[in-house]
């Protein structure tokens, strides 16, 4: 069961990470943020070197529509159902293991 726990919980930092990725995106999109400062650009150089990868492949399937990305909403919405998945059918079927 702690490796299930492990999983679920390196899924929901994945999804954190992917929303602030997003809402950092936006910041720059509309120059709230200064992109020039070092803490910025790494934080959004770390955010996105993790979640492009994946965006990408989502991107060739999902095309933007009017403009808007809707790559993460669906990322997001995988790594909840994977998290579902895994909580209604991995933990009882590793519980009721004898």
């Amino acid at each position: 069961m702690p490796f299930i726990e492990l999983l679920l919980m390196l899924l929901g930092i994945y999804k954190f990470i992917v929303i602030v990725a997003v809402i950092l995106s936006w910041l720059i999109a509309f120059n709230v943020i200064n992109t020039s400062h070092p803490f910025v650009q790494g934080v959004y150089r770390f955010c996105q070197s993790l979640t492009e990868p994946v965006l990408k492949h989502i991107r060739q399937v999902a095309k933007p529509i009017n403009g808007f990305d809707l790559s993460p909403v669906i990322l997001i919405i995988g790594i909840w159902f994977v998290q579902r998945c895994i909580i209604w059918y991995v933990v009882p079927a590793v519980a009721s293991y004898p």
